[in-house]
């Protein structure tokens, strides 16, 4: 890298002019910068540090350990550049770091997203299952694919359990670049709020940037709806993408398809928290639902229709499947090519995942990740249909998290479910039980206004115990005539842990939903 570029990048001042003198392909005095980080733990010898200001401490404290471990330059605002005054190695001093970090990144590692097709997915909802839906018909078209979201970081057929659902800036160039070495040549993004505002995708420019809905969530970071519809619509700008498909089933949708800056393709589903408007007649393409998860999505200017399944239940399924099949035609992909790659199953962890199936022996039990209000009463709606029996969810709320949603979400399970287990998700720092509380007291104002369809809201207590007493009301024996009942386990779908009280503790939804079946089967426990 050389270093010239470096500083014309990030806006080159007389901090910066004297370190440009004598550097030429990123080689100054025998040293070769070849990597960034902002964790001074993981400095490797040759790597720019990023002093940043943090929520708690200066990044600049941890300066002289990453010296230590090899860093040859540190990139920092005036208070670190002021705390780092005759340090070893030379400090380069902007007003804002993280603004800078992306780009920075990028150029130490050889703009590595360029080479790649990047398809970016934001949203409140649908991300991770339209990311996988994107990636998996890539594959299928005979891509070599990487994919990065909440779940995990695929890099081809190797996994990586994810920290966040967007890296950090400096992480994901890396990992870009690593991509790019083994060969990837397609890369499926989920691209979070927190990331767009925190530049933590500063650098990539998306090939396709997805939108999915917009609901309530994140307000403890966003101080409103408007500010966190911001920072989505910022991904739609010909900053960050080229072009994009945006679902236009709520006003955020309209509102970001109006005043989009790339070349916008529009899908209406009919559905959504309004449905019916706007006419999907204005929308570029609409779907055509028919039986089974088969529909057509018809293009209104020509009249053509592709064909496609949805494998997932659930209308926001049709929608999540059919946002995947438009981001293929904006790729490029033949109507035919797109039809057979969607064809194919994909693996989504956690979303609509089925435990066990249902029947003579037991319930159908399902995890799936619904931790909004909105998709909670989403993912109860998909599974009524095809539920005989009773619907019971069992579902609680974050805390340190948006505590406005807690009640709404309590009420959105009151209207659909039969039965509501409340019980904790990960309540973090706070008492679980005031949480549960705030999650009770919405579900039983819909009893209380007559708008319920539950006839039970139960405190279930701790997560393990409010599964097992969920499956304990719903187990079917053999030669039992009563229908089948279904048990949903909504919030935390594919995690594999429970924080509390800053402690994470190994939990999964899926072996606590076995282990209660088997022991309710087993000690023969009845509905």
């Amino acid at each position: 890298m050389h270093l010239r570029d470096l500083t014309a990048r990030i806006g080159a001042s007389a901090e910066l002019d004297g370190l440009a003198d004598g550097l030429a392909d990123g080689v100054a005095d025998g040293v070769l910068v070849t990597g960034v980080t902002l964790d001074s733990r993981a400095v490797v010898p040759g790597d720019l540090y990023a002093a940043l200001p943090g929520f708690n401490v200066h990044g600049a404290r941890f300066a002289e350990d990453a010296v230590q471990a090899g860093a040859v330059a540190v990139l920092t605002d005036p208070e670190g550049g002021d705390r780092l005054a005759g340090c070893a190695v030379p400090v380069l001093v902007v007003d804002d770091p993280r603004a800078v970090l992306g780009d920075v990144a990028d150029l130490v590692y050889g703009h590595p997203s360029a080479d790649l097709t990047m398809v970016g997915i934001t949203g409140t909802n649908g991300k991770t299952t339209t990311a996988y839906l994107v990636e998996s018909a890539l594959r299928a078209l005979g891509r070599r694919t990487g994919l990065i979201g909440t779940v995990e970081t695929r890099i081809g057929d190797e996994r990586i359990e994810s920290v966040r659902t967007t890296p950090e800036a400096t992480d994901l160039h890396a990992l870009l670049g690593v991509m790019r070495e083994r060969g990837i040549d397609a890369c499926v993004m989920e691209v979070s709020s927190h990331a767009l505002e925190l530049h933590r995708v500063d650098g990539v420019v998306y090939d396709v940037a997805l939108f999915t809905n917009l609901s309530q969530d994140h307000l403890d970071f966003h101080d409103s709806m408007d500010d966190y519809f911001a920072a989505k619509a910022s991904l739609f700008t010909a900053r960050r993408a080229r072009a994009a498909v945006v679902c236009v089933d709520d006003a955020w949708g309209r509102r970001l398809a109006e005043q989009s800056g790339v070349p916008t393709t529009t899908l209406a589903t009919g559905s959504g928290p309004e449905a019916g408007t706007p006419d999907p007649a204005d929308a570029d393409w609409t779907v055509e639902e028919s039986s089974g998860g088969a529909f057509h999505l018809r293009e209104r200017a020509t009249g053509a229709a592709l064909a496609l399944v949805s494998h997932l239940p659930g209308h926001f399924n049709v929608a999540n499947t059919a946002l995947a099949a438009l981001a293929l035609l904006r790729l490029g992909v033949e109507p035919a090519d797109v039809e057979a790659a969607m064809a194919v199953q994909p693996d989504v962890p956690g979303r609509m995942e089925v435990v066990a199936p249902g029947g003579p022996d037991g319930p159908r039990c399902i995890v799936d990740f619904a931790h909004t209000p909105d998709a909670v009463d989403a993912a109860l709606s998909a599974l009524r249909s095809s539920t005989e029996g009773r619907l019971i969810a069992v579902l609680g709320a974050g805390g340190d998290r948006d505590r406005g949603k807690r009640p709404a979400m309590g009420a959105a399970a009151a209207r659909r479910a039969d039965v509501v287990v409340v019980t904790d998700d990960n309540p973090r720092s706070e008492d679980p039980a005031e949480i549960r509380a705030a999650v009770v007291e919405g579900a039983q104002q819909v009893v209380r206004d007559g708008g319920a369809r539950a006839t039970e809201i139960i405190d279930g207590g701790t997560r393990a115990s409010a599964i097992a007493e969920a499956i304990a009301l719903a187990v079917v024996h053999s030669g039992d005539d009563r229908p089948v009942d279904t048990v949903v386990v909504l919030g935390k779908g594919h995690e594999k842990g429970q924080e509390i009280h800053g402690v994470k503790h190994p939990f999964d939804d899926r072996d606590a939903v076995r282990a209660a079946l088997a022991a309710a089967t087993s000690s023969g426990v009845t509905a």
